[in-house]
């Protein structure tokens, strides 16, 4: 495929991948939030459950939750199981799921698995073909969801089951980020791990919770005893997802930072970067749950999971240069024999990787800006660090920019 065309794919996917993520991720963040803020109906004509209503008994919420938003004034109830008759505009909440999981796919297809050699692959850290790194990182989304849905049936409905499930799953996410960053790529790597997980919410939603809710439906349409486990298991798995959802997108987001994914133990960045995600979100759902109960909001877990990033902050801060070094001038001819080296042989005449060329002094004072950006503060060129570049060579370009970049 053409590189032009290929950015233009990736650019389209990237951008329809967002759309339909934000749409998922916000109807699930609106439903978790609507969960822990409902409270028992308060009209008095509300509050008896089976009063009679034109000679039938009354269907009758079990929590509300009153609203304002643009102008109005909403006023939701949930029903634990569902009203005795079923509404006939009934919404489901699926394609939000499936479009996010399709489109990140695809994204990760275009990107990741046809460009393998590239992206997938750094020998420097484990050296195999295209093929054999393409079925690895198929089968990481597909072991990761069977080992994590068993851990979830065998031990999520015994007593004290969410705890365990929880720290069970925590364990086989760190290991798995060990795993990945042992195989691939530093930048795949953190993508793969966060694609497995996001595999995993959508899988949640297409194995269990849309069939338990059709299962319900079915037997409630066939005057049946509805089996309130569906909508347990239901209930679970969309907990699960909402604290997937902060390590799943500082993990997809994480490719864009090259001192996060080339840092020394960059598996271990990835599971605490993660793991804070997961401590701030508990932190709004414990919220949620604390005002409606009138009690202190636990702020706690937002600040040790804050805490945790200022600290991978610190751990991961370059070493301050000298004095000396930082007052030694650069000269254009020093740089270009590093861009030489260590960029020109993707980005020349005849390859031109992402529009950029830099095999003349002209084309590098014009991308200069360019270079300095990916090389020197994103630190995510060279790709996977293929032609090691140093530190020392980093900062070189970085000191030639910042004094103009002069190119006589």
């Amino acid at each position: 495929m053409d590189a032009y065309v290929l950015d233009w794919v990736n650019l389209l996917l990237r951008w329809a991948h967002v759309i339909v993520a934000i749409a998922w991720i916000g109807s699930s963040f609106y439903f978790v939030f609507l969960d822990n803020s409902l409270t028992k109906p308060e009209a008095p004509d509300r509050k008896s459950k089976g009063k009679d209503v034109g000679g039938q008994a009354e269907d009758l919420p079990d929590g509300e939750l009153w609203a304002v938003h643009g102008g109005g004034f909403y006023h939701p109830t949930k029903y634990m199981v569902a009203p005795k008759q079923i509404p006939a505009n009934l919404h489901w909440f699926y394609w939000e799921s499936y479009s996010t999981w399709l489109t990140g796919f695809a994204l990760f297809t275009v990107l990741y698995l046809y460009q393998a050699s590239t992206f997938l692959i750094d020998k420097s850290v484990y050296a195999w073909t295209p093929g054999a790194a393409i079925a690895a990182a198929l089968g990481f989304l597909v072991v990761f969801w069977i080992a994590y849905d068993l851990i979830c049936r065998t031990l999520g409905q015994r007593e004290g089951g969410d705890r365990l499930v929880g720290a069970l799953v925590a364990v086989l996410v760190v290991f798995a980020s060990w795993l990945a960053c042992q195989l691939f790529a530093g930048r795949a790597a953190f993508l793969l791990v966060g694609a497995m997980m996001a595999t995993a919410m959508s899988a949640n939603v297409f194995f269990w919770i849309i069939p338990g809710q059709r299962t319900v439906m079915a037997q409630m349409k066939a005057g049946q005893p509805v089996d309130p486990v569906h909508g347990q298991r239901a209930k679970q798995r969309s907990v699960h997802n909402t604290y997937f959802t902060l390590p799943v997108l500082i993990a997809m987001l994480s490719n864009h930072y090259g001192f996060l994914y080339g840092a020394p133990h960059n598996w271990l960045v990835l599971a605490l970067i993660m793991l804070a995600g997961a401590l701030i979100r508990h932190s709004f759902v414990a919220r949620h749950k604390a005002l409606v109960a009138g009690k202190r909001v636990p702020w706690e877990h937002a600040i040790v999971g804050t805490l945790v990033i200022v600290g991978l902050a610190a751990w991961l801060a370059p070493a301050p240069q000298p004095a000396q070094a930082r007052a030694e001038p650069v000269s254009f001819a020093q740089v270009q024999q590093v861009v030489a080296e260590r960029c020109a042989m993707c980005h020349n005449e005849q390859v031109v990787s992402k529009n950029v060329q830099l095999h003349t002094p002209e084309l590098i004072a014009k991308n200069a800006q360019s270079l300095y950006q990916q090389a020197v503060v994103l630190k995510t060129m060279p790709m996977n660090n293929a032609t090691q570049i140093t530190d020392a060579e980093r900062a070189l370009i970085g000191r030639w920019f910042e004094a103009g970049a002069p190119t006589n």
